[in-house]
């Protein structure tokens, strides 16, 4: 009986030692998530967070008054939409599958091709585009904005020092600063925090995979992902997996320069097992063969059944939980 409880004592100081060795690696690559994503050019308020979380759900200023930021980014579905490719006003359909908002705020910019520097200058160049909110013009949101007087009042708490707040910077800050709270903790972080039982066995091994095979040079930082650019297959074209029905050429076409082509941002990896599908042009419904092509023409490697699903479950882990204020949904005015 002695033997066993030694044999038991050993494995559990092994097991344990393995655990602190896992978790200083995964220090080296991650941080925690924050509980928002501040900016120093959009100080974040209450009554900034309360405008701004309305008028992600505002209608009434597209062109065809059903589209909303909540048309492509729905909180049911994790902040994405489930489609291939997004479809704003009257179903246009937008060149790019859209990716979640949640934690969005977080990266270095904003769609695939990072031709968006941040989260304010996002929605303020959505209600123009062709295949969201098709607004005519900025001056035409603000006046549909003022028309609505529940939210002359709302701007004018929101932004107090401003003699005509309601107008579309303003507009841009006030959704920016909702977004700013999007944060979606996860076990991983009560792992990385040192609480290493956060995570399943199956998890950690997956998590030591992601980052001995090469997944975590590019998937790093607090979203594993979102915070650099990279070409999108380096070791084979990306399209002769995904199928893809047509070829992106990313930030080429943003900078003309040819170091860019097919280059995308890093997509952060925070709630991916709950956003299909995946990449630039949502051409894979499941992460697992997501996860095969990666190791395919990112890495040059032919990953084994076992590790894709070991990957896949670390992956899992980052299922965040959602906030009561992100759940609720906010009572708009109505004149």
């Amino acid at each position: 009986m002695r033997k066993i409880a030694f044999f038991v004592l050993l494995n559990i100081s092994f097991s344990f030692a393995g655990d602190v060795s896992l978790l200083s690696k995964a220090r080296n690559y991650f941080d925690v998530l924050p509980e928002v994503f501040p900016s120093d050019n959009n100080t974040l308020t209450p009554e900034k967070i309360k405008l701004g979380k309305m008028l992600f759900y505002e209608k009434r200023i597209s062109i065809d008054g059903t589209t909303s930021c909540a048309k492509c980014h729905p909180i049911t579905l994790y902040g994405t939409d489930g489609l291939e490719k997004s479809r704003g006003n009257f179903s246009k359909e937008n060149p790019r599958n859209a990716p979640t908002i949640f934690n969005a705020a977080g990266q270095i910019s904003q769609h695939w091709r990072g031709d968006r520097k941040d989260v304010e200058d996002q929605a303020k160049r959505s209600v123009l585009g062709k295949g969201s909110f098709g607004a005519p013009s900025y001056q035409w949101v603000e006046e549909k904005l003022r028309s609505i007087k529940g939210y002359v009042s709302l701007f004018k708490e929101a932004f107090p020092e401003d003699k005509n707040p309601v107008n579309i910077d303003n507009f841009a800050k006030a959704i920016g600063a909702w977004e700013r709270t999007l944060s979606t903790p996860s076990r991983f972080d009560e792992f990385l925090k040192g609480h290493v039982d956060a995570l399943t066995e199956k998890e950690k091994r997956g998590l030591d995979k992601f980052i001995s095979i090469g997944c975590a040079s590019c998937h790093n930082g607090a979203l594993l992902g979102g915070n650099s650019y990279q070409k999108f297959g380096i070791y084979e074209p990306y399209w002769k997996y995904t199928k893809s029905k047509s070829i992106d050429k990313g930030r080429y076409n943003v900078t003309k320069k040819k170091e860019d082509m097919y280059v995308f941002k890093v997509p952060q990896l925070r709630n991916v097992a709950l956003t299909p599908p995946y990449f630039h042009d949502g051409s894979v419904k499941d992460l697992k063969k997501a996860i095969w092509i990666m190791g395919k023409v990112q890495l040059g490697k032919d990953l084994s059944k076992q590790d894709v699903e070991d990957i896949y479950s670390f992956l899992k882990s980052l299922n965040g939980r959602l906030s009561e204020d992100i759940t609720t949904l906010p009572t708009l005015p109505i004149e």
